[in-house]
């Protein structure tokens, strides 16, 4: 059995980014922290790829995790009223 090493729940201890693009990319990693959180073992996680990969509901399950990561990073960041369209700070 391989154990997938600990990683921090939230890399670098913050929600803040510099532009959305970065908030997503966020919010995937969150989600597949969370994911390995919960799976440490890596031979079962990769085990239950092929079933999961071609299952339109898990990938859209998959894909709500990733949205609400992504709406509470962009919350964190106070994007829509404080920032302008390329994410700089107004």
């Amino acid at each position: 059995m391989t154990q997938i090493p600990p990683e921090p729940l939230v890399p670098g201890n913050t929600l803040l980014t510099t532009n959305p693009e970065d908030g997503r990319a966020l919010a995937i990693t969150l989600a597949r922290h969370t994911i390995h959180a919960m799976q440490r073992d890596l031979d079962v996680l990769k085990a239950g790829r092929p079933q999961y990969a071609n299952d339109a509901l898990g990938l859209i399950a998959a894909g709500h995790v990733v949205a609400v990561e992504f709406a509470t990073i962009a919350a964190a960041n106070d994007y829509w009223r404080n920032r302008d369209s390329e994410g700089n700070q107004r």
